[in-house]
């Protein structure tokens, strides 16, 4: 359980929300929603115990599990499986029992007797724990999140953005806590591993509080919401399922501002019968009480939401090139034993619109990396043409520096910005003020999508490489990145699970992973997007 207790919430000198209170018990399932930036990172870090508020304070009963953003993969140089049995720390059991088996098949008499002693306590610790029953449980949980068993033993490192993500959810999942905190949980998954999240979450006897996107999932899932509303720096909490919810929130908007139109009339009347008055020296003092009516009236209603500001995005205005600026030919890549593509040719054409098809693994992230020379094939060679600009967004951030500031940031992306051009554009990406100053480290993942978005519009690149650019976004961002898409005049090589991204880059063609096979583009390919 999490008790919160007049928690105030800020961003160094920004108030995000005022003082508020509430419970999160066994059978609550809380939906935390509200524009990018509203505060739901921040106030998801301070429940979980990682961040610290500005006043009040959050007390926690049982275990608590946490999905963040940017998950913490720890070592990785550690399999899957033992990353997620070590939520209950089975995996430094396991390990135990695989050392003390060995020895017990390399000693005789008392080193064996005594190796056969020790396994003997381990294997009754790891019995105590769920054993290998808990074990077959974490490679269900991790089949259904879409990591099937040939990934269960390879090394973190070797695998995509996407995987790792999955293999942390599954971890959070495993561990068996009281109350879950997931930030977007559904980032990186396929169309089947969101209906399995869907239906666990339905059937999750303790807290819950998600932050998402999906309203799908938001719809089959939570009976309460509570709303950021980075206008009035407060939490609206909704007693309500989604649906309700959303025809609550209308009402609620439609009183405030019937509510505010009358105050505003009948304050207009009486500042007006004041000023009629005033000129009298015998009334003045009337005049001066009904002018403190009016402010009471005002005082006493809640403003109109005003209309949350969204960043404004168009991508910049290409710069000349050839006609073929960026190619590839004979691409291979490996990660020790595991495969990922062999043989793979790509040619981008001034203007093409190339859309990446393949599951989770098949590497889509992998490709971009070596296109974007980040990374080196194992076979092959990436070619540039004639006046390449290449502008790369990583769906992990890895571009931006998270030692500088969002200002250092944007600083880095072109030679020629100055500081004030800097900010100027940096507050069309509502990062305004003492915003500029924080460390990138510390932002949000919209928060970071916004500030690599920005990096790129001072570009003037004439290939973008985006990989899953809507990811972390609410609906309004997500609508200007789509714009965006279709507007930008150069070339784009892209990689999502959004099915609206790949209709807004009207691709060309489609090259499909892990075989290298390109076609041209046909409808039929949409429903691949979300299943990829």
């Amino acid at each position: 359980m999490l008790s919160v207790r007049e928690i105030e919430v800020r961003a160094g000198a920004r108030l995000l929300i005022e003082p508020a209170s509430f419970t999160v018990s066994s059978g609550d399932k809380i939906g935390l929603v509200g524009r990018n930036g509203a505060g739901k990172t921040t106030l998801m870090r301070i429940m979980a115990g990682e961040g610290l508020p500005a006043a009040g304070t959050v007390q926690r009963k049982g275990v608590i599990g946490y999905l963040p953003q940017d998950p913490r993969t720890g070592d990785l140089h550690v399999d899957v499986r033992s990353r997620i049995l070590s939520a209950r720390g089975l995996d430094q059991i396991m390990t135990r029992l695989e050392r003390y088996g060995a020895a017990m098949a390399s000693t005789v008499g008392a080193e064996r007797d005594k190796a056969m002693a020790a396994y003997a306590k381990a294997e009754t610790e790891f019995l105590a724990e769920g054993g290998y029953g808990a074990a077959a449980e974490a490679s269900r949980i991790a089949a259904n999140v879409g990591l099937p068993d040939r990934v269960m033993t390879q090394p973190l490192s070797t695998l995509s953005g996407g995987q790792r993500r999955r293999a942390e959810l599954a971890r959070i999942l495993f561990l068996g806590a009281d109350t879950l905190l997931l930030d977007e949980p559904t980032n990186h998954l396929d169309a089947d591993s969101i209906v399995w999240l869907r239906s666990y979450l339905q059937g999750f006897p303790g807290g819950l509080v998600v932050i998402s996107h999906d309203a799908a999932l938001l719809g089959e899932t939570v009976n309460k919401v509570f709303h950021l509303d980075a206008t009035r720096c407060v939490i609206d909490q909704y007693h309500l399922g989604w649906a309700k919810y959303l025809e609550q929130r209308e009402t609620d908007e439609r009183r405030r501002k019937r509510e505010r139109a009358n105050a505003e009339r009948k304050a207009a009347a009486l500042m007006a019968q004041a000023d009629s008055m005033r000129a009298k020296a015998t009334k003045a003092v009337a005049a001066q009480n009904m002018e403190r009516r009016a402010e009471r009236l005002l005082e006493g209603v809640e403003a109109a939401r005003t209309q949350e500001k969204v960043a404004r995005l168009r991508f910049p205005e290409p710069s000349p090139c050839g006609k073929t600026p960026l190619s590839a030919s004979g691409l291979s890549k490996s990660y020790g034993s595991l495969e990922v593509f062999f043989d793979v040719d790509l040619v981008i054409d001034r203007g093409s619109r190339v859309v990446v098809l393949g599951l989770n693994g098949a590497g889509k992230t992998t490709l971009l990396r070596l296109l974007a020379r980040l990374d080196e094939a194992d076979l092959g060679e990436v070619t540039d043409g004639h006046g390449l600009k290449l502008g790369y967004y990583a769906q992990e951030h890895e571009t931006l520096d998270m030692s500088g500031t969002v200002l250092d940031n944007m600083m880095a992306a072109a030679e020629d910005l100055t500081p004030t051009e800097a900010r100027t554009l940096l507050g069309s990406f509502l990062f305004t003020g003492d915003d500029v100053d924080k460390p990138a480290r510390v932002l949000s993942g919209g928060e970071k999508t916004r500030l690599a978005l920005a990096r790129l519009v001072v570009s003037r690149a004439n290939v973008l490489l985006l990989d899953e650019p809507t990811n972390n976004l609410d609906p309004a961002s997500r609508a200007e990145i789509l714009h965006a898409i279709d507007t930008y005049r150069g070339a784009i090589v892209l990689v999502t699970h959004d099915e609206g991204a790949v209709l807004a880059l009207h691709p060309d063609r489609v090259l499909l992973l892990p075989d290298g096979t390109e076609d041209l583009w046909n409808p039929e390919y949409i429903e691949w997007v979300a299943l990829a």
